[in-house]
């Protein structure tokens, strides 16, 4: 039997089963212990929406700060949840803070992640780059992860599960905090913070600086960060409490965000049973004035992104209360990469036109027999040096890349020729305000409603800049069509990230390169809620609504033409989204609780959706994602075992998404994928266990069958011209989707003999992972190889005083060193030829291959 879930489906549905819930409540026996109705007991309140156990209708794991500090280490932030169900962390190509993470097969876009109640994922692309959040582990009290649609009222992006944060307040009690850390590859970390409590009259204070640096396990990826955060308190009285903070944490980091052939991390330093897991094919050395070689990398990101916000809560009566938080962010960096290539001397003949184009390499051409990019070389090239042996000409244009110069070809044709290879940046940065704000009110004993708006202003700023010209004088661009004759660049730009968000400015016209435009994204919205609550049962249904207007401003666009959009400022293209959710929670018994929640959003896509292919165009079939969730859970609770079974199915149509991948020669492209369909469906079980006081268990498992659901079309672009090469369609209905294990389990003990000393394992188990699509090649997506990993860790604690005492820890991640592969982005099939694969893959597909045996201890002292 075919079932069609519809709009109308999905309401009808949820009051049923509210409506059922409610009427077995009634007549359930009176089994639960007599708890208190007061409004503070009720499902969800206040601007976070924090899920409460046997209360909230939805799956929740929750992470302590003494976890946190514990077991996090030198691993990424979101490592910390690999051992929830549904959920899959990797580092990626593992740079500082380049990890990411999927949640019931969904990615880190579509997981609404929020800090005091505040959604910080972009609002341009959804995504959230952990690399400008590196210091959260330090200020966290509290994480709770809600899988599916979750509890919050928000229009936001929680298709896959909500990632609630709660920072410390400032009225925490009066303490101070030194801790310092190492680990493996020079890790080296260093903090120090203050609460000074709360006064007689109601302030308070907090303070906290740390500074971490070093290098990851991935060779060419030193980093150097800082976090910084101020909360300040005022509670004059019990109805008005306030919270102002201000946190941020600039960073620089080389990244590994090239996925490398199996065969090439064999080939420089692996072997056939053990690859190079450090392999990183984009950085090299450099030689410096003083002669001396320095580490060096085309891939860099630097960025720094304060953020302010104000929180006022106030309780208006016994009843009521309004929860208000003004926040503001400004984002200033980018991103490094190659730009430009070199001329091998060779034409190509186009048989149709008859006529004879330069053929052209790209920097990966200069490698040295590591594998590394031989810097040095490029700028001999760029100098016009002989670089024969890299299988490149003279350069035509020395010292001036992307200059023209004409040259002969085989015909005797005049053929016009550039080269000269540099590292140019990416900005992105951006403003960003916003208020949320939430009034509640209680009915009566077990009813209350809420309602709300959110209201928020972006605009980010993006163009490209030369960060270093590699022995080049200057780079000639002819992007800008308001210039007439080529525009060339003298000038080039740090990669130091600003302590000052307002710092460097940029001439629009004279230091700008490739593209120079800006995004508007506005943003109102409003929601509601009503819940019910008593001993047996709380249920709720709320609703949203919200108005996005998006706006693009090119001003390398020639001022007037419209052949490419709009003139250089569109209108603001305006977009209704909205969502329905509710579920209820009965609790059966003292032990027993059972639940189910059931939703639909239609969610506006985001920005590069609209605007495609880096013009004023609006999209032709532009149209809202359409995403239904329907969940049932089973909980059971004692003094000594807790357990949780989830069942879930989501369904996710018309979706825009843009891939990226890298092909034989080097080149980067991306891809336009249209109107993509997913079903996400599985199963989820939970369980802690404390037989004795001593002992202490845990584990999970999950299964899941994430796959697509038709066959989209894919618009194939070059990545630094946004230029579409191609189109074709991707034959991928019932395929797996990429790069999410569905399958995951853990089992973890920890044991505390003493007061003063615990230690911890835990095993993990990643199975089911498939590799993500090459838009060029289609087929199916292949299996990669199981992998399990088990981490150890020990807790010392020296007690000084009441308010002083010393901690230790220590962890060792992947303990027993194995090899695995965490990210494919090719689905090359295995070859008949055994010697051609590594463990059934095809060595020639682009892998990520997990970090071997890592470690990280720290010493704290609190006073």
């Amino acid at each position: 039997m075919k079932v069609n879930f519809t709009k109308k489906t999905a309401l009808t549905a949820l009051v049923t089963l509210s409506t059922a819930s409610v009427y077995f409540a009634q007549n359930v026996k009176d089994s639960l212990p007599e708890k208190s109705k007061d409004i503070k007991e009720v499902v969800i309140t206040g601007v976070a929406d924090i899920a409460k156990d046997r209360k909230t209708p939805v799956a929740v794991s929750n992470i302590k700060e003494a976890q946190i500090v514990q077991k996090l280490g030198n691993q990424e932030f979101p490592e910390i949840l690999n051992t929830t169900p549904s959920v899959y962390t990797t580092k990626s190509g593992g740079g500082f803070g380049d990890s990411r993470i999927t949640i019931r097969g969904f990615d880190q876009e579509n997981i609404a992640v929020l800090i005091n109640g505040v959604p910080i994922n972009d609002m341009e692309n959804g995504r959230v780059y952990w690399s400008n959040w590196a210091g959260l582990s330090d200020v966290t009290s509290d994480m709770q992860v809600q899988r599916g649609l979750g509890s919050s009222k928000l229009a936001i992006a929680s298709v896959g599960g909500t990632i609630n944060i709660l920072t410390k307040a400032a009225d925490k009690r009066q303490m101070g905090k030194v801790m310092v850390g190492i680990g493996n590859d020079g890790y080296l970390k260093s903090l120090f913070s203050y609460n000074t409590g709360k006064t007689d009259k109601g302030w308070s204070s907090s303070f906290l600086m740390s500074r971490t640096a070093g290098s990851t396990y991935a060779d060419g990826t030193k980093y150097e960060g800082y976090n910084y955060y101020f909360a300040l308190g005022f509670q004059p009285n019990k109805q008005h409490d306030f919270q102002f903070t201000i946190t941020g944490a600039p960073q620089w980091h080389n990244q590994r965000s090239s996925s490398v052939k199996i065969s090439d991390a064999i080939k420089y330093g692996g072997t056939e049973d053990t690859p190079n897991r450090r392999y990183n094919a984009d950085w090299g050395y450099i030689t410096g004035s003083d002669g001396i070689a320095r580490e060096y990398s085309f891939r860099k990101n630097y960025f720094h992104k304060p953020i302010l916000s104000l929180n006022w809560d106030w309780k208006i009566s016994r009843t009521s209360k309004l929860a208000t938080v003004l926040y503001a962010s400004f984002g200033r960096g980018g991103g490094t990469g190659d730009l430009g290539g070199a001329w091998t001397g060779n034409f190509k003949l186009d048989s149709k036109k008859g006529t004879y184009s330069p053929i052209m390499t790209y920097a990966s051409t200069f490698r040295n027999t590591q594998g590394l990019y031989d810097f040095d070389a490029i700028m001999a090239y760029n100098q016009g040096y002989d670089m024969s042996q890299y299988g490149v000409a003279l350069n035509p244009t020395p010292y001036n890349a992307g200059a023209y110069q004409n040259v002969i070809a085989p015909d005797g044709s005049t053929v016009r020729v550039t080269s000269g290879i540099l590292r140019r940046a990416s900005i992105n940065s951006h403003n960003w305000y916003g208020i949320l704000s939430n009034f509640s009110n209680k009915i009566n004993d077990n009813l209350r409603f809420s309602v709300g708006i959110d209201s928020r202003y972006y605009k980010g700023f993006h163009y490209r800049v030369i960060s270093d010209f590699l022995g080049n004088n200057s780079y000639t661009d002819s992007s800008n069509k308001n210039i007439k004759a080529p525009n060339i660049i003298s000038n080039s730009f740090s990669t130091a990230p600003k302590w000052n968000a307002f710092g460097t400015k940029v001439d629009p016209v004279k230091d700008r390169i490739i593209y120079s435009n800006d995004s508007v994204v506005k943003w109102i919205g409003g929601f509601g809620q009503l819940e019910y609550s008593n001993e047996n049962l709380s249920a709720f249904v709320q609703g949203s609504i919200s108005d996005q207007g998006f706006q693009r401003i090119d001003s390398f666009m020639l001022q007037g033409d419209t052949s490419k959009g709009t003139d250089t400022t569109t209108k603001t293209k305006y977009l209704i989204g909205y969502n329905i959710k509710g579920g209820s929670n009965l609790n059966i018994d003292r032990n027993n609780n059972i639940f189910v929640n059931i939703g639909y959003y239609s969610r506006q896509p985001f920005f590069e959706a609209v605007y495609l292919n880096n013009t004023n165009n609006v999209n032709p079939e532009l149209k809202n994602e359409k995403i239904f969730s329907i969940e049932f859970g089973y909980g059971f609770r004692s003094s000594i075992f807790n357990a949780n079974l989830n069942l879930y199915r989501t369904t996710w149509n018309d979706q825009f998404r843009r891939v990226s991948w890298n092909d034989n020669s080097g080149a980067r492209f991306t891809a336009n994928l249209l109107g993509l369909n997913e079903i996400h469906q599985g199963l989820e079980f939970d369980f802690d266990a404390k037989p004795t006081k001593i002992i202490h268990f845990n584990g999970m498992f999950s299964i899941g069958d994430y796959h697509y659901n038709n066959n989209p079309t894919a618009y194939a672009l070059d990545d630094q011209t946004n230029q579409v090469i191609s189109k074709n369609t991707l034959e991928i209905k019932n395929s797996k989707v990429g790069n999410k294990a569905q399958m995951t389990a853990s089992l973890g003990t920890s044991i505390r003999p003493t007061n003063w000393f615990s230690f911890n394992a835990t095993y993990r188990y990643a199975d089911n992972l498939y590799s993500n699509y090459d838009p060029t090649r289609g087929g199916e997506a292949i299996k990669l190889p199981d992998y399990g990993l088990l981490d150890l860790g020990a807790n010392l604690k020296w007690k000084l005083t009441a308010r002083q005492e010393f901690v230790l820890n220590a962890n060792v991640y992947n303990v027993l060193d194995k090899v695995y592969i965490s990210d494919m982005y090719t689905n090359i099939a295995a070859d008949a030829d055994a010697s051609k694969n590594w463990n059934g893959i095809n060595k020639n597909n682009l892998v990520y291959f997990g970090f071997g045996r890592t470690w990280a201890a720290s010493l704290s002292f609190t006073f």
